[in-house]
């Protein structure tokens, strides 16, 4: 099973593209498919890789919607539906290991349809992960430190959802496709983001989670080479991802990046993620993703921590800035702020943020709070504020590390 499941994992939403393109069923057709990666899982590495494996899925995954059809006592009704949406080449399933009415990929569109704006972020997340990344609920529960029962429900929720909205099988037109690629790349940054730093639970990462963003914006970046934006967001991953190694000590403990071990980062994520970006900054317009990425690339090629050019990520941080002025880039201007002007300079840049809603009580403003308030000496106030943090996150790994941080100082 381990040999094949790269493949089964590439392959399923081409597959399942396919189905919804023909039948027009998103909740049917994935049960279908996964019946069909089921039915590889248990036979491919018994009787051998067929000659066109995709083409297999694809034969497989339609003979059980045609059953399904069939049992409904409905097939006459949906195979005129189908046909009167699809090509009249489609509507015949191809023969085992021909591929002449399914080679086209449909792995965007079913990310655009996983991430439709009918859907609630998590529901987005869900159905992403299980739809196009190949994941099982279980798989997909575990991460998110929910019952396999809640996550079950929730992504039988958000396929019927996208039935109940009707939205035909195709690429949204322009200019919404702009805008829905936005919620696909911040769907992708997010399911990242929560495997590289888990928001609650006992390990700090969730690597299923991180491996499935890269895969996903691997995939994302093959079928739109051209954009800019998707090209910073992986290389984003990979330059962010490149250091997980050196995150954690013995027993989980977490490494502030300052003080880690720059031998144990992945320098061939890292000359990756700087060519990736390097590129898109020359060849695209500048989008939010490739800045977060050069900042990662001005950390990712210091040799140690007292050479990172700091001036350099404030000017990018002013950039992201004007371009996505949200609380967390706020955050992390005020900490390069402090690294070149003085902890009070990045502490009377928190105090702006103090009144926002969107972050006024979360454990990075206080634990942020904390770290300026020890650079300038401020001993007591630092500890309260790492002990505030510490109270605030849901993470045992960041608990520790903030508790113990308060510890050295007491």
């Amino acid at each position: 099973m381990n040999t094949i499941e790269p493949l089964l994992r590439e392959l399923a939403p081409q597959v399942l593209g396919v189905l919804v393109r023909r039948f027009g069923q998103f909740d049917a057709c994935e049960d279908a498919v996964q019946e069909a990666l089921l039915d590889a899982a248990v036979q491919w590495p018994e009787q051998g890789l067929p000659d066109s494996p995709r083409a297999w899925l694809i034969t497989v995954a339609g003979r059980r919607m045609t059953d399904l059809v069939r049992s409904e006592h409905a097939r006459r009704r949906r195979e005129e539906t189908a046909a009167a949406r699809a090509p009249a080449d489609e509507s015949v399933l191809p023969a085992p290991g021909d591929e002449r009415a399914s080679d086209q990929d449909d792995t965007l569109t079913l990310l655009f349809l996983c991430c439709h704006p009918a859907l609630s972020r998590a529901s987005q997340l869900a159905l992403t992960l299980r739809a196009v990344g190949g994941l099982t609920t279980a798989q997909i529960a575990s991460a998110f430190l929910v019952p396999e029962a809640t996550m079950a429900q929730r992504i039988s929720r958000a396929k019927q959802r996208v039935r109940a909205t009707g939205v035909p099988f195709r690429l949204p037109p322009e200019p919404e496709r702009a805008d829905r690629l936005r919620v696909v790349l911040h769907v992708l940054y997010l399911i990242f983001n929560e495997g590289y730093t888990a928001t609650s639970g006992p390990e700090l990462h969730r690597t299923e989670l991180t491996r499935e963003a890269i895969r996903l914006a691997r995939a994302l970046r093959r079928l739109l080479p051209a954009d800019g934006e998707v090209a910073g967001l992986l290389a984003l991953m990979l330059l962010t991802d490149a250091r997980r190694p050196a995150r954690t000590g013995p027993g989980g403990r977490l490494i502030p990046l300052a003080e880690q071990d720059r031998a144990l980062w992945d320098r061939r994520a890292i000359a990756e993620g700087v060519a990736l970006v390097t590129e898109a900054l020359s060849t695209s317009p500048v989008g939010p993703y490739q800045l977060q990425a050069a900042i990662a690339a001005v950390h990712d090629e210091a040799a140690k921590a007292e050479d990172t050019d700091w001036r350099q990520i404030v000017a990018l941080y002013g950039v992201l800035t004007g371009l996505d002025d949200n609380p967390v880039v706020r955050l992390n201007h005020a900490v390069a702020v402090a690294m070149v002007r003085g902890p009070r300079a990045g502490l009377d840049l928190l105090d702006a943020l103090a009144g926002d809603a969107r972050i006024s009580g979360h454990h990075r403003l206080a634990s942020v709070r904390a770290h300026l308030l020890e650079m300038a000496g401020d001993v007591d106030a630092a500890v309260a504020g790492y002990r505030e943090a510490a109270r605030l996150t849901t993470s045992l790994p960041e608990q520790r590390y903030l508790e113990g941080r308060a510890a050295r100082l007491s």
